[in-house]
C-alpha cells in the first residue's frame, strides 16, 4: 500500500554556470540550522574539491539536507557547466522537484535550457528562482517573461507552465515573491519547496527497490553508491542483491557492509531507511550507476534515464618524450588504463576504449572542459602521459553524414559584436538572434568543431570583455571544411637549455611559449609562429665570448616581451593534428608526434608528394 512521506523533500538545484547555486545552498544551509550561529564558514562549501575551488564552478553534484518546521529537504547541489550535464541528469533521478535558477540579468542561457528540458521530460515539478535580485544592473521582470518563454518553447505543461516564480539574493540569504519588496530571509522559498514540491509516494513494506545514481569512493570501505528508494525499506547490515542496469546479470546476495543518510553536509549512520530517503551503501565492490539494489527475494530492476552520448574524443597515451617517467610517479601503460577505467565507473559521460596500441586509449566524453578536467585531476595525483587534439564524433543519420552542433550564446560590447558574428560566420555558425543596447546578446548555432581554439580569439576581438558559453543542442548534416590554426609553429631543433639570447633573436618571428632557463628537447613547440608553417629554431644558442668589449652591446637589455605559458585548456586548443600535449605533474609542454627534424620533413615531402 502507498504512503505519502510528507516528512521529505527531495529537490535538485539547476542552473547555467555562475548563476549562484552553490552559493544559495550555503545560505540554506547556515538558515537551515546545519551551522551554529558562530561558526566559521568557507563561502561555496560545497564546492569541495580543489579544482571547484580554484576555477569557481561545480564539477560534482553533491548531496546535502536542511530541516525546516519539521520536514527533511534533500537538496543536490548539480554541475552549470555543459560539459558536466551528464552528472545533472543522472541526479534528476533522485528528486521529485528542481529549484530553477536563473541570473536577474544574464536570464536563461544554454545550459538552462538544457537541465530545464531533462526537468521537464521527467515531469518534475519547478520552483523558478530569479537570483542575484540586488545586482545594479537587475531586470527581473524581463527575465521572467524569458524564463516563460523558454518553458513554452521546451513544451512545458499548463502545471509546468504554473510554477512558483520567486525572487532571491543568494549572497544576502533572502528570498521575496515581489521583486520590488526585498525579502528578510529565505522562509519565501523553504515554504515553496514544502507547498509545491510533492513528498514522496510509494509502498514501504514492498520488497526493496533502491535506484543508485551516483557511485563515490572511499579507500577504506570501497565504492559508495547514492540513490533514492523508490519501494521497500533498507536496514543495516541487511543481505541485498544488485541487478546491474542494462543486463539480466543480478549478483550473490551481498550483506551491506555501511547505510547512510544525508543531514547537512555529513553522512550519518543509519540502522533503516524507508521508501523517498536518499541514501548511501557501500559493500557491493562492483556497483555500478544506474543498478538496481533489491531484496534477496525478488530481482526488480529499474529504467535509468538514458544519458546523451559523448560528442568529442581524444586519445590519451603513454608519454614517450625524452623527460618520460622524469617528472610522473605513474607513467605506464597499465597505470593510464587502470585511472581511465576507474573514472568511467564513476563518471556516465566518459567511456574509455582500447585503441589497436597498447600504449594509447580513445576517451570519449561531452566537451574540451569535460576531458580537460580529468587531464587536471589525473595530473595533481602525479599521472604522466600525452594528449591529442580533440576530435568531434560524426554519425551517420539517414544515410547522412552528421556532426555536432552547439547552441552558442556570446554577450559582448556592441562594438566588437561584428568581429564575433564574422568569426562564427567563417566557422559555418549561423545566427539565430541578437539584441541588446550597449552589449549584445547574440546567439548562434555552430558545428561543435569550429569552437575548437576559438576561445582566445574570442577574447581578443572582444578586448577580454565577452562572455560565451555553448551546450550541445543536436545532430545536423556535415556543413564543410572549417580552417584550422592558420598559423605554424616554432619549434626547438636540438636538446638543452634555453638561453635569453636566443628567445631575444627569435622573438620577432612569433608568440614564445617558454622563458629562459626551460629545459627543451628536439621536436618540443616552444612558440606560435606568426606565419603559416613551422619553424626549426634554436633556443639554446648562446652568445659567442670575444676578447674585444663591445660597450653598446655590453649595456644592450635582452628585453624579451610576448612571453605566454599556455594553460592546459589553451595547449588543447593550440596543437594541430602533428602535435601532442606532455602531461605531467610539473609541466604541460606540446610537442611535434615525430619529434626528429629529418624525419619531421621527411615525411612532410613524402604527403606533399
Amino acid at each position: 500500500m502507498n504512503i505519502i512521506r510528507d516528512d521529505i523533500r527531495n529537490i535538485a538545484i539547476i542552473a547555467h554556470v555562475d548563476h549562484g547555486k552553490t552559493t544559495l545552498v550555503d545560505e540554506m544551509l547556515k538558515q537551515g540550522g546545519v551551522f551554529r550561529a558562530n561558526q566559521q564558514v568557507a563561502d561555496r562549501v560545497m564546492d569541495s574539491n580543489d579544482l571547484e575551488r580554484e576555477r569557481g564552478i561545480t564539477i560534482l553534484s553533491k548531496n546535502t539536507a536542511v530541516h525546516y518546521n519539521g520536514v527533511k529537504i534533500n537538496i543536490v547541489d548539480t554541475p552549470g557547466h555543459a560539459d558536466f550535464s551528464g552528472e545533472v541528469e543522472r541526479v534528476l533521478k533522485m528528486v521529485s522537484g528542481v529549484l530553477l535558477l536563473v541570473d536577474s540579468f544574464e536570464g536563461p542561457m544554454p545550459q538552462t535550457r538544457f537541465v530545464l528540458k531533462k526537468a521537464l521530460e521527467l515531469d518534475l515539478k519547478v520552483i523558478i528562482v530569479i537570483n542575484k535580485m540586488d545586482r545594479p544592473d537587475q531586470r527581473c521582470q524581463e527575465v521572467v517573461d524569458e524564463t516563460l518563454e523558454l518553458l513554452m518553447e521546451l513544451d512545458a505543461s499548463d502545471e509546468q507552465l504554473d510554477s512558483p516564480i520567486l525572487f532571491a539574493s543568494g549572497r544576502t540569504g533572502t528570498a521575496t515573491t515581489d521583486y520590488n519588496q526585498p525579502g528578510t530571509d529565505l522562509r519565501p522559498l523553504f515554504d515553496c519547496i514544502l507547498s509545491h514540491i510533492p513528498a514522496p509516494e510509494g509502498d514501504p513494506d514492498g520488497t526493496l527497490q533502491l535506484l543508485i545514481s551516483t557511485i563515490d569512493y572511499n579507500d577504506y570501505v570501497g565504492r559508495i553508491g547514492v540513490g533514492r528508494i523508490e519501494r521497500g525499506r533498507i536496514t543495516a547490515g541487511q543481505q541485498a542483491i544488485r541487478c546491474v542496469h542494462g543486463s539480466s546479470f543480478v549478483s550473490a546476495p551481498t550483506r551491506l557492509a555501511g547505510l547512510f543518510t544525508f543531514d547537512g553536509l555529513k553522512r550519518v549512520n543509519a540502522e533503516e531507511a524507508a521508501v523517498g530517503d536518499i541514501v548511501a551503501i557501500s559493500g557491493f565492490p562492483d556497483l555500478l550507476i544506474g543498478d538496481t539494489i533489491c531484496n534477496v527475494a525478488l530481482a526488480d530492476p529499474l529504467p535509468f534515464v538514458k544519458i546523451d552520448e559523448p560528442t568529442i574524443s581524444m586519445t590519451f597515451c603513454v608519454n614517450d618524450s625524452p623527460f618520460a617517467g622524469t617528472e610522473g610517479t605513474y607513467v605506464t601503460s597499465r597505470h593510464l588504463r587502470a585511472r581511465l577505467e576507474k573514472e568511467a565507473l564513476t563518471d556516465v559521460s566518459l567511456r574509455v576504449e582500447e585503441t589497436s596500441s597498447t600504449d594509447a586509449f580513445r576517451v570519449y566524453g561531452r566537451g574540451e572542459l569535460h576531458l580537460s578536467i580529468l587531464i587536471e585531476t589525473m595530473r595533481r595525483q602525479c599521472y604522466e602521459f600525452a594528449v591529442t587534439k580533440p576530435e568531434v564524433l560524426y554519425k551517420e543519420i539517414d544515410g547522412k553524414r552528421c556532426e555536432p552542433m552547439e547552441r552558442l550564446v556570446a554577450d559582448v560590447p556592441t562594438e566588437y559584436s561584428g568581429a564575433v558574428i564574422d568569426k562564427i560566420g567563417r566557422r559555418h555558425g549561423t545566427l539565430l538572434s541578437m539584441h541588446g543596447e550597449n552589449r549584445m546578446r547574440l546567439e548562434f548555432l555552430v558545428p561543435s568543431r569550429g569552437l575548437f581554439g576559438y576561445r582566445g580569439e574570442f577574447l581578443t576581438d572582444t578586448h577580454g570583455e565577452g562572455v560565451m558559453s555553448a551546450v550541445f543542442d543536436s545532430y545536423e548534416p556535415y556543413k564543410g571544411d572549417i580552417p584550422t590554426r592558420t598559423t605554424g609553429a616554432l619549434v626547438a631543433w636540438e636538446d638543452g637549455l634555453s638561453t635569453s639570447y636566443a628567445l631575444f633573436n627569435i622573438q620577432d618571428r612569433g608568440e614564445l611559449f617558454i622563458e629562459p632557463g626551460v629545459k627543451v628537447y628536439t621536436g618540443m613547440v616552444i612558440g606560435r609562429n606568426s606565419r603559416p608553417g613551422d619553424i626549426d629554431v634554436n633556443v639554446c644558442k648562446k652568445k659567442h665570448m670575444t676578447n674585444s668589449r663591445n660597450s653598446a652591446a655590453a649595456e644592450e637589455a635582452l628585453k624579451i616581451t610576448g612571453i605566454h605559458i599556455p594553460t592546459l585548456e589553451e595547449a588543447m586548443e593550440f596543437i594541430d593534428d602533428d602535435e601532442l600535449v606532455e602531461i605531467t605533474p610539473k609541466s604541460i609542454r606540446m610537442r611535434k608526434r615525430i619529434l626528429g627534424t629529418e624525419a619531421r620533413k621527411k615525411l612532410a615531402s613524402k604527403l606533399k608528394g
